[in-house]
């Protein structure tokens, strides 16, 4: 891939958040590089990920081990699955350098989960930080902010 358009960036942010949606976690680990977090603060713009309580913090092998507690045949929790969906205001580009191969979007949006006669609907923006390796578009950081972070939460199953 040459240089991603401001659509081909756009176009990853939505083909993201609908592999979530269609539960293609193999396909959506894919999308991150091996050194890259997926982070949700706790505290309205929060900006220290390390040393300050997170919602979540996850690394690639915290993904991947969520990943297959989803997919596994034992994962009792699970049974009926817990599915999710997304509806995504159109994202913005924040960054683009091509020199560098760095992106970054920012992408209002709402989120639903459900599993039996639970539902949790959820606003929220992610940023997205991309660099294009081999061709390809990777997630090296992904910060998502609740806008209502400083609730009381249930447990969020999948990743918004």
């Amino acid at each position: 891939m040459k240089a991603p358009t401001r659509d081909d960036l756009i176009d990853f942010v939505y083909e993201e958040a609908r592999m979530l949606d269609d539960g293609r976690f193999d396909e959506w680990l894919d999308l991150w590089t091996h050194d890259s977090f997926y982070w949700m603060p706790l505290d309205y713009n929060q900006q220290d990920e390390k040393h300050v309580t997170s919602l979540l913090h996850e690394d690639a092998f915290m993904r991947k081990l969520r990943v297959e507690r989803f997919k596994g045949e034992r994962t009792f929790s699970q049974k009926p699955k817990t599915r999710c969906h997304h509806v995504l205001n159109r994202p913005f580009i924040d960054l683009m350098d091509e020199e560098k191969g760095e992106y970054a979007t920012h992408t209002a949006f709402h989120y639903v989960e459900t599993r039996l006669d639970d539902q949790i609907l959820l606003a929220a923006t992610a940023r997205h930080e991309l660099k294009l390796i081999d061709g390809r578009l990777k997630i090296t950081h992904k910060r998502v902010d609740l806008l209502n972070s400083d609730a009381a939460f249930g447990n969020i199953q999948m990743f918004l």
